[in-house]
Parts: C-alpha cells; structure tokens; sequence
C-alpha cells in the first residue's frame, strides 16, 4: 500500500528517502504518529461542516454527528474513509496507554492495543465513511476496553 504522505514526511528528513514506514515506526514513532495523523481530507470536511477535529476522544463523536455528504462521490469515500481510520488510531494511540502504531507484512500500519490485540483502523474507517458503522467513538471504545 502506497501512502503518499509518506513522501512528504521523507522530504522532510534528510536521508529518509529509503526509510519505510515500518522503520519510521520503529526508530521515531512521535514523528510517525504525527505523519499518520495528519488526514487533510478529513480535516477538510469536518471544517467544512464548522467542526474543527482536535485529536480528542469527543471529537469522534463530533465526527459520528456529521452528514454523510461524501457517500454519493465514489472518488472521495474510500479516501476519507482511509483518514477516517488513521484519525480514529492516532486518537486510540493517543489516548489509550499502552497502544501503538505497528504495521503488517504487507504494509498496512494498524494498532496494537495494549491487550495484544491488533486493531485494523482502516478497515473500521472505511465502514464508518461507506455505512455509518461502527461509529468512530464505539469503535474508540472497544479499542479502550482492550
């Protein structure tokens, strides 16, 4: 999986330009967690909408609230969906001791929560923007509880 974001964090950083995302975990993950959190087009829509997402647990249920505007454009739903779950596991990484972005042998990062139990935000994001459900702030809460 392609992350083009990733490309603006290795411009960033001299002599990142080999660096994978799965050493960017290991070596710097504040500077990783940052990059994963950034979700520009979820950003965009939750300003569009007059909500300004500040990393916090209320802010997924602020989140839940929205209108479901994307769903008709089949060209931004799977995108948001995508920021939707990095945005819902920079909140869990946040916000839950113990939990941290790591990332599977085919390049997906996911969660692992404190429990063990790794966690596929993407997958949970996608749901959210394509149906509603899980809301973003139920699936926080399974994550918290372990």
């Amino acid at each position: 999986m392609h992350f083009p974001f990733l490309d603006n964090w290795r411009r960033t950083r001299p002599g990142a330009d080999g660096v994978a995302l799965t050493d960017a975990l290991s070596s710097d993950p504040e500077s990783a967690a940052q990059l994963l959190s950034e979700c520009e087009l979820l950003r965009e829509q939750a300003r569009g909408a007059g909500l300004e997402l500040d990393d916090s647990v209320d802010s997924l249920a602020a989140l839940d609230q929205l209108p479901p505007n994307w769903r008709g454009d089949p060209e931004v739903s799977p995108w948001l969906g995508t920021d939707a779950g990095l945005y819902l596991g920079s909140v869990i990484v946040r916000t839950v001791p113990g939990a941290r972005w790591v990332q599977w042998p085919d390049g997906q990062p996911v969660v692992l929560l404190p429990s063990g139990r790794e966690m596929d935000v993407l997958e949970e994001g996608t749901a959210w923007a394509e149906t509603g459900s899980p809301e973003l702030s139920q699936a926080y809460a399974e994550a918290s509880e372990g």
